[in-house]
Parts: structure tokens; C-alpha cells; sequence
């Protein structure tokens, strides 16, 4: 083993003959994506000690354009879902998320527990403005992982999708409901909070993995959707108030991401049409030892990867702006400034990724181990907990860890620990019964 890695040949051995490679392939190239483009798109600035943080979509109507084919995200919900559906086979509802709440927010403690420490540090360092800049930013990931906690949250809904006919008026229900809430919005009919009703765009990736998962969709009419969901998509940016980036940025009314748009909820069709009608292919790709190899390993350490490039990125900017070195668009060494830190942020993470991704796959003492066997009211309470953890996820990003975000996350942690607390005791609590 290379660097801790398996090779090739013992991936192979370990992977069992009817693996869906193509699920696994979509979701690493997703997530890769993202951390690509997050590293390609961000641009920093200190400018008289105020330490600005923003991107390039933002100044290029071209880079806003091909957010319409890196927004890949959807794919991470529509993979995860795919994965998971064979194995919701109970109705242990509590019992079955807590199993995937325990992997996903491994690495989690792990981030929030450097964050905390390193904020501490750098409160005393950096200047104020410098600061709460880059304590907004800290968590800013963790968007993700309470949207997809919540979406995993649905399996007793998505599951139920066993037809072609269910699909369509699920995805159909889905959409109208964006739509209508969309309409809303522009209206101004809508407080911001209400807003996030739209969340449920995020379930139609999962709807569409059920599909695929089932064979509900065949390659051609999973082409034919996709081509009609751009179409769509064409047609609202071209009426408006959409917009064309579907990366949220400052300058848009009507936001495509935060919370999602009907822009979007037609963006997640059209992709994860397009991987169904592209699976066979892929699958044929994955079958290559070498690809199956780094998908292998990249999926071990997903959240790894995901989480810790912010950190790096973050770090490498700052670096260069005190430097006098600031990447921002119209500086003379923009271009040649931009290779650099491609290639040193490629590198830096490269290396967090070997050097943490064991945490990722290890168990994490307190945390690890818990468990619900049956349904019942202790499922219920379990997954119902885990839901609050997720929800509270998702609204620390909109502070990060400072203010009213370090509440979140106590929330967020606090749900936790009392779910794990729950699935702990039950075991005993019947032992005591009987």
C-alpha cells in the first residue's frame, strides 16, 4: 500500500461483483468538482484591513454561464440516494439514519474541533475585520451535509417510488411546489424563512436516484428528460427573474442556490437524467482497475476531502494577500498568480487527504457504536433528533462560528450526543423491561 492506499489489485478483490461502480464514480466526480471549482473560482483581497472573500462569478457573465455545468452537487444527492436505497429495508427509520449520521459526521467533530481552536488563535491575531471574515466562512461547507442529512431523512417517502407513474407526480409535486414558492417570492408574498420551503429541490435528486436505483427511467427517456429540463431552464432564465448563475452570488435578487430556485430544481433534472441516461458508459469507465482504484479511494475519503480544502484554501490566500499578493481579477499577475495557487492548494490538500483520511474511516470513541434495532418511539425520537442536528447544520452557515452560528452548532452538536445518548440506553432500557 502506497501512501496508506490499497492498490489496484486489492480494490478488485474487495469489491463485490454486483457493485453499482457508476453510483460510486459520479458521487467522488461531484464532490472533486466541487472542490475544483471552489479552488478555480475564489478570489481575495485585503483591502484597508477589511479582508474580502469572493469569486470570479461575480465579475464574468462566462464563468456564470458554466456554472450551468460544474453545478454538480445534485449528483452527490442523487448518488447518495441511489446507494442507499437497497439498504433502507426496515422500518427502523431512526436506527437506519443514525447508521449513516455516524459516518457522515465523523470528520465533522474532527473539522469543528480545529476551527475552534484555530479561531481562538487567530481571534488574537488577525484584525478584527480580518477575522470575522474568514470565522463566516469556516463552516460554510456544512450547507451539504444538513441538506443531505435531511434528503437521507425522506428514504421512508422516496422509497415508496416504485413506478414510472410515481416518479412523474412525485418530481412533478416537487417542482410545482418550488415553483409556486419561486412565484412567491418575486411577489414579495414570501418572508425570507418561508423561502426555504424550496429545500425540497434538493429531494429531487433523491427521487430521480429511487429511479435509477429501480430501473424506473430507461437511458433514452432519462436523455430525453434531460434535454427537456434544459430547455425549461433556457426558457425561465430567458423570461426571468431568474438568473444565470447557479452559484449564489451577492449581486442576484432572486437566489438560484440559498435557498434553491426553480432554476435549480430544473438543473438537478436535467443532471441526474443525463448520469441515468450516461450510467452504462460510466460503469464500463469504472470497470478500468486504475479508475476504480482512485474512486475506491476518493469515496473512502469524501468528507475529508470536502471539508478540509476550505481550511487549505483559506490559509493559502490569506498567506498571499499579506504578501501583497492578492488574487483578484485586474491584478497585472492574476494569470500567473492563479497557476501558482492552483498547484500549491492541489498539493496542500493532497496531503490532508492522506494524512486525515484514516480519521474518516476509523471509529471515534463516544460516538461510534450506537444503535436501533427496531421501530418504535426510540427510532422515532432518534431520527427525529438527527433531523434537528441537520437543520441546525444548515442554518450555522449562514453565521459560521461566530454569533448566532456558534448556537447553531451548539444546537447541532447537542442533538447529537443526545441521539447517540438514545440509541446507547436502549439497549439496557429493554434489558430492564424484560
Amino acid at each position: 500500500m502506497a501512501l496508506g492506499f490499497p492498490t489496484a489489485i486489492e480494490v478488485e478483490q474487495r469489491t463485490p461483483p454486483d457493485r453499482d461502480r457508476a453510483i460510486d464514480v459520479i458521487r467522488i466526480v461531484a464532490l472533486v468538482g466541487v472542490v475544483a471549482g471552489h479552488t478555480v473560482m475564489a478570489t481575495s483581497a485585503i483591502v484597508d484591513g477589511v479582508f474580502i472573500w469572493d469569486n470570479l462569478l461575480t465579475t464574468s457573465i462566462v464563468f456564470q454561464a458554466l456554472t450551468w455545468i460544474f453545478q454538480i452537487m445534485p449528483l452527490f444527492f442523487f448518488a447518495g440516494v441511489a446507494a442507499s436505497v437497497e439498504s433502507y429495508g426496515s422500518n427502523c427509520w431512526g436506527g437506519w439514519l443514525l447508521k449513516r449520521c455516524t459516518r457522515l459526521y465523523r470528520p465533522v467533530f474532527y473539522y469543528l474541533a480545529f476551527w475552534t481552536v484555530a479561531l481562538v488563535v487567530l481571534r488574537h491575531v488577525l484584525p478584527e475585520h480580518v477575522y470575522e471574515p474568514v470565522a463566516g466562512v469556516s463552516i460554510q461547507l456544512l450547507w451539504f451535509l444538513g441538506a443531505y442529512v435531511l434528503v437521507l431523512a425522506a428514504m421512508p417517502l422516496l422509497t415508496r417510488i416504485t413506478t414510472g407513474a410515481w416518479l412523474a407526480v412525485a418530481i412533478a409535486a416537487a417542482y410545482g411546489l418550488v415553483a409556486v414558492v419561486d412565484l412567491l417570492r418575486v411577489a414579495g408574498h414570501v418572508g425570507v424563512a418561508l423561502g426555504y420551503v424550496n429545500l425540497v429541490a434538493w429531494v429531487i435528486p433523491g427521487m430521480l436516484g429511487v429511479a435509477y436505483r429501480r430501473g424506473l427511467l430507461g437511458t433514452n427517456r432519462a436523455f430525453t428528460l434531460g434535454v427537456c429540463a434544459f430547455v425549461v431552464n433556457v426558457g425561465l432564465l430567458w423570461l426571468g427573474p431568474w438568473e444565470l448563475s447557479l452559484v449564489g452570488i451577492e449581486t442576484q435578487e432572486l437566489k438560484n442556490m440559498s435557498p434553491p430556485s426553480l432554476l435549480m430544481a430544473g438543473h438537478s433534472i436535467m443532471l441526474c437524467a443525463f448520469a441515468i441516461a450516461l450510467a452504462p458508459a460510466i460503469d464500463r469507465w469504472a470497470r478500468r482497475p486504475r479508475v476504480w482504484q482512485l474512486a475506491v479511494i476518493g469515496n473512502t475519503g469524501a468528507m475529508t476531502l470536502y471539508l478540509w480544502h476550505m481550511p487549505v484554501l483559506l490559509a493559502v490566500h490569506l498567506v498571499f494577500d499579506y504578501l501583497g499578493l492578492p488574487r483578484f481579477p485586474g491584478e497585472p499577475h492574476f494569470v500567473v498568480l492563479s497557476v501558482i495557487q492552483l498547484a500549491l492548494v492541489a498539493t496542500l490538500v493532497f496531503a490532508a487527504f492522506v494524512a486525515l483520511r484514516p480519521l474518516e474511516n476509523q471509529p471515534l470513541p463516544l460516538w461510534d457504536g450506537g444503535s436501533v434495532t427496531a421501530p418504535g418511539p426510540c427510532s422515532t425520537f432518534v431520527g427525529t433528533l438527527l433531523c434537528i442536528a441537520a437543520a441546525a447544520t444548515l442554518a450555522s452557515v449562514g453565521w459560521g462560528l461566530k454569533d448566532e452560528g456558534v448556537y447553531c452548532v451548539s444546537v447541532m452538536v447537542g442533538a447529537l450526543a443526545a441521539a447517540r445518548i438514545a440509541a446507547s440506553v436502549t439497549p439496557s432500557v429493554r434489558a430492564s423491561v424484560r
